[in-house]
């Protein structure tokens, strides 16, 4: 596979987000990890390139600071795509937030910052990055979504709407973008060990729920997206990755 081809990952710097940059960077994918904070995005960086240099991969592999909650940073960080980046053949949508609290305790200002980046973000990201594609008639989106945005659960009243919103949008935005070769698809996961589940504490336990008996790695979720991504005749698909979790809800 050609190293020219270029992987747009947001929300690339840590968790699912850095595996599906490697996955990607693996297969000689050129890679722009995009976040908010610029020491995560810094790090990581340095760190796929050090991983490219021992695996002896010579894909470019860059990093810009975008917070995607704010469309003026998203417009700001697509006009320097243009100066910097040809076509960018897939988008994946990583990038998300989550605080865990029952309705009755969830502020204006929680509910406020997650839309804004688990759904506002990814909706703005791909009307920007779209024109790219639609310019050059392909492309692949792949947005990450959540088993709760089709199950729901307790003390993520909003984080489950966030998610289940991106699948309307998932389904709606590939109808709209079928004809001109473009393709948009979503992964759902369930519980995947990454910093932002570390600290969960539940009874019972996650792999006590999941029929698998284990949480997922961010490894495996990376490979359905990279399935996805080139999937050519894959579009508005919904794939859950939750070792069966759904299948209990």
């Amino acid at each position: 596979m050609s190293a020219l081809r270029q992987a747009l990952i947001i929300g690339g710097s840590r968790g699912i987000g850095y595996s599906v940059a490697q996955r990607f960077a693996k297969s000689g994918y050129n890679i722009t990890i995009v976040s908010k904070n610029e020491d995560n995005v810094n790090k990581s960086v340095n760190q796929l390139r050090q991983w490219s240099e021992q695996n002896n991969n010579s894909v470019v592999v860059s990093g810009q600071v975008c917070d995607i909650s704010r469309p003026e940073s998203i417009d700001n960080f697509v006009k320097s795509l243009d100066q910097s980046l040809g076509a960018v053949e897939v988008l994946v949508n990583a990038a998300a937030v989550n605080r865990d609290k029952l309705l009755m305790s969830t502020t204006e200002d929680v509910v406020d910052d997650i839309i804004e980046t688990n759904l506002k973000g990814t909706i703005f990201m791909c009307k920007s990055v779209l024109r790219r594609m639609v310019r050059h008639k392909k492309g692949s989106i792949v947005n990450i979504g959540s088993v709760v945005g089709l199950t729901g659960n307790r003390g993520q009243t909003i984080y489950s709407a966030s998610k289940a919103g991106l699948v309307g949008f998932t389904k709606s935005l590939a109808k709209e973008v079928a004809p001109i070769g473009v393709t948009v698809n979503l992964i759902a996961p369930g519980f995947v060990k990454t910093d932002m589940t570390s600290n969960i504490i539940i009874n019972p336990k996650p792999e006590d729920l999941i029929p698998m008996r284990r949480m997922g790695s961010p490894q495996e979720i990376a490979e359905a997206v990279y399935f996805l991504a080139n999937a050519s005749y894959i579009t508005g698909e919904v794939l859950i990755c939750d070792g069966g979790l759904h299948l209990v809800l």
